[in-house]
């Protein structure tokens, strides 16, 4: 029988897909090289947690607790992110795939992504102020009404954002990057 809550463990190449996860509730945990392929991780808490090197994507998270969670190299593919618990959601990104994800209307402030790929991720009607997104790739990623605010894009890639569509002020881009602030302009840059 499963606990409720653990805390202060290490789970080390697990197979959550196809065992069941030891509790509901995990603080001050990390998971390294754990397959969580497919599960469903709804009503779940992760507090103060670390997933280093594991397969997360297509994961259900329906009001799932993600509380200063850090990610670190995992696949996350087609993860819903506005479905989990958004009391207290933070979490950060260092070298994910985070490909077709969404984050619809969430409110996560200070987010950092790093060396993340974030192809086709909806960030529409989501407030991102202050958030880095540092060596990050958004090719064809969605922002539409996205608030922007003090946001630091110099050092991704291939990002379209609108500024008559979205709140960028204050927000850093490079020289490089400003063709993603007026590519609907189509005008040629040289």
């Amino acid at each position: 029988m499963a606990k409720h809550y653990i805390e202060d463990e290490k789970f080390e190449r697990k197979q959550f897909n196809s065992e069941p996860l030891p509790a509901l509730e995990f603080e001050n945990c990390s998971f390294h090289y754990c397959d969580f392929t497919d599960c469903d991780l709804s009503g779940y808490k992760f507090m103060d947690c670390e997933f280093h090197g594991c397969n997360m994507s297509l994961v259900k998270c329906d009001k799932t607790a993600l509380r200063n969670v850090k990610f670190n190299q995992c696949k996350m593919l087609g993860w819903r992110f506005d479905l989990c618990n958004d009391f207290g959601l933070s979490f950060r990104f260092e070298g994910c795939q985070l490909n077709h994800s969404s984050f619809h209307q969430l409110k996560i402030k200070k987010t950092v992504f790093i060396d993340t790929q974030l192809r086709e991720v909806d960030f529409s009607s989501c407030d991102l102020s202050g958030s880095i997104f540092d060596s990050c790739d958004l090719s064809d990623a969605l922002f539409e009404n996205t608030v922007l605010i003090q946001a630091d894009f110099r050092t991704a890639i291939h990002y379209h954002i609108d500024p008559e569509m979205n709140q960028i002020k204050k927000a850093r881009f490079s020289l490089s990057g400003v063709e993603g602030l007026l590519r609907k302009y189509q005008i040629e840059i040289v």
